[in-house]
Parts: C-alpha cells; sequence; structure tokens
C-alpha cells in the first residue's frame, strides 16, 4: 500500500489542472482551424476552375503556419480566423 506521508492538500493541483485545460483549449481550437482548412482546401481541389491545386496548397501551407503562429503567441486566433476566411472567400470566387 502506498503510504502517504503529508495530510495537507497540495497548493499546485488548482494551476496544475487549469494549465491543463487551457492547453486542451487551445489544442481543440487549432485542431478545429486546421480541420476548417482542410475542408476549405478539399472543396478548391474538388471544384475549382482555374489553379485549383496551387490554390489549395497555398491555403493549406499558409493557414497551417498562421494556426501555429497563433499557437505559439496564445493570441485571440485573428490570424488563423482571417487566414481562413480570405482562403473561403478565394475558393468561393474560383468555384464560380
Amino acid at each position: 500500500m502506498a503510504e502517504h506521508t503529508s495530510l495537507e492538500p497540495h497548493s499546485n493541483d488548482l494551476e496544475a489542472h487549469r494549465s491543463a485545460y487551457e492547453g486542451f483549449i487551445k489544442g481543440a481550437v487549432a485542431l478545429s482551424l486546421i480541420s476548417a482548412l482542410v475542408l476549405v482546401a478539399l472543396v478548391s481541389f474538388r471544384f475549382g476552375q482555374t489553379l485549383s491545386v496551387v490554390t489549395g496548397f497555398l491555403g493549406l501551407i499558409i493557414g497551417t503556419i498562421a494556426v501555429l503562429i497563433d499557437f505559439r503567441m496564445g493570441s485571440r486566433w485573428f490570424l488563423s480566423l482571417g487566414i481562413l476566411v480570405i482562403f473561403g472567400l478565394i475558393t468561393a470566387i474560383n468555384v464560380s
């Protein structure tokens, strides 16, 4: 059996839980943004009229870099969302 030498509660537990929760939320948002970028790229690959493959891959690469920058900086994901909207608009123009 494990032997417990201290009866006082751990003071760092709340901080560790909070940092784990914030890391989980950041990872979930980053994964969602990358999934949205892949979805827009797939639409570009399938329905794009001109340079669809180039547009799709450039959007994926630039979008993934933007997500990584926002992830590392801890910002409010404005850069990633902006790139996603611009990529979606370019794809929508190319599809129509």
